[in-house]
């Protein structure tokens, strides 16, 4: 079975908010890049709400018809409007107002005491709960403890490699997605991801079950359209003819 597609579309939130306008609207590109093939739409709600608003969250809940992945900090005010709102998956991610993008997994040492008493809040109400996590054995054997169903891996120091240089990081994403299988976990990979560095990933770490993807779709999407950009990143996820290597 070929790895599924969440598509994170933040940044057509960030282009409405850039000029404080009513497009583009980000529930009709959720439905556009359905319509093309994702599995998945992804949203991170911040502190800052510099994208997604409090309004997007709650009509994208009404809308998605595959599954919604909200991506949020260990904040009360955001886990009150998780709880509200019910997506399928919620993805516990550090968060700075000062960084541009996300910048590495939560440290689950110093989240664990929330952790421990906010998961069993969310499963109580039948929402999958997720940790972006860097690809550490230790890290994800604890959010196991913690009661954690999912594991999203940080592929952020992977994607800055050059082509040659990734080995060793591969070498780490390999050995934490299996660890994340053989504690019954689903593995999801996440961060910087685009078309060029995709298709190693999948050939090589084969145990990784998802993908969350979007900058560089939307990226994609501004010359391309956004539904011809999902369907190019889809067919990144399938396998690659025989006899044909990258």
């Amino acid at each position: 079975m070929n790895p599924l597609l969440g598509v994170n579309i933040d940044h057509i939130a960030t282009l409405r908010q850039a000029r404080g306008t009513r497009y583009p609207d980000p529930v009709a590109a959720a439905a556009m890049a359905e319509e093309a093939g994702a599995d998945q739409i992804t949203i991170h709600l911040r502190e800052d709400r510099r994208h997604i608003q409090d309004a997007d969250v709650r009509l994208l809940r009404k809308t998605v018809m595959t599954q919604l992945n909200l991506e949020m900090a260990l904040a009360d005010e955001i886990i009150e409007i998780a709880l509200e709102t019910r997506p399928d998956v919620v993805t516990f991610v550090p968060e700075r107002r000062e960084e541009v993008t996300t910048e590495g997994g939560l440290n689950i040492v110093k989240a664990a005491k929330q952790l421990s008493a906010i998961i069993p809040k969310f499963k109580e109400n039948s929402i999958v709960v997720s940790l972006f996590l860097e690809p550490d054995t230790l890290a994800i054997s604890r959010a196991k403890e913690l009661g954690a169903q999912t594991i999203e891996i940080h592929t952020g120091r992977y994607a800055e490699l050059a082509p040659t240089e990734r080995t060793d990081e591969i070498t780490r994403i390999k050995a934490a997605a299996a660890h994340i299988k053989s504690l019954g976990m689903r593995v999801v990979a996440g961060h910087g991801l685009n078309y060029e560095n995709l298709r190693t990933l999948v050939r090589e770490v084969p145990e990784i079950e998802e993908y969350n993807i979007g900058h560089s779709i939307i990226a994609r999407a501004s010359f391309v359209g956004l539904a011809q950009a999902v369907r190019e990143m889809k067919q990144l996820l399938e396998p690659l003819p025989t006899g044909v290597s990258l």
